[in-house]
């Protein structure tokens, strides 16, 4: 499966064009390319909610998607009009153009750090015939084990999410694919959490294309 269309900046800040251009929590972003078409937030976190990235990646119709418990901090310091904010709450669905959204549940089970009650999320966004999901800062939980796709991106970085043997044996079980390890290697995690994920995925499942992008 191709995924030259995919590129993870840093963390969890992502990429992905096609028909549209998609950013998920854009984050310490160089180059004011004005492209996103569709901007996603998943939590209010400083390395997931930018608004100096969002200011490069917005142009004069970008929509952006947000948790629906963010709405007051987005509309006063994301930079984007109203009019051009979505709301959601966790396990929702909607259409955007010719894009399907849905919106996962993204919390820990037992850390402080993104507890349920805070209703953040991850999205599945079905793309020209694709269904990618882009986790959020998440554990494994019984809401994330519902998700099917062709491509996940999913945190490996241990300490605030699951860490790389989680990560690998959930994708094991949820077989998409393809998948992309993200929030490793800057804030948290070690730059070989990527190649440990990939030979612990492996070594379960040598179907699952895994391309690592940090």
């Amino acid at each position: 499966m191709d995924l030259n269309h995919i590129t993870v900046n840093i963390q969890s800040s992502i990429r992905i064009e096609g028909s549209g251009v998609l950013y998920f929590d854009p984050f310490q972003v160089e180059t004011a390319a004005h492209d996103a078409d569709l901007i996603f937030v998943t939590h209010k976190h400083y390395d997931h909610f930018e608004p100096d990235s969002i200011a490069k990646v917005k142009k004069e119709n970008t929509i952006l998607v947000a948790p629906e418990s963010m709405q007051k901090k987005v509309l006063s310091e994301s930079g984007m009009e109203p009019g051009q904010c979505v709301f959601c709450r966790p396990g929702e669905k909607q259409q955007l153009g010719n894009i399907v959204i849905e919106t996962v549940p993204a919390y820990n089970k037992l850390k402080p750090f993104h507890t349920r009650g805070k209703k953040w999320q991850g999205y599945i966004v079905s793309m020209d015939g694709v269904r990618y999901y882009v986790s959020g800062d998440t554990d494994v939980n019984e809401d994330i084990g519902k998700v099917r796709c062709d491509v996940a991106l999913v945190p490996i970085g241990g300490f605030y999410t699951m860490d790389k043997k989680q990560a690998a044996e959930y994708i094991a079980e949820m077989k998409p694919q393809a998948v992309i390890p993200t929030h490793y290697g800057s804030i948290v995690g070690s730059k070989t959490d990527g190649a440990e994920f990939k030979a612990c995925l492996e070594r379960m499942d040598k179907k699952i294309q895994v391309e690592l992008k940090l």
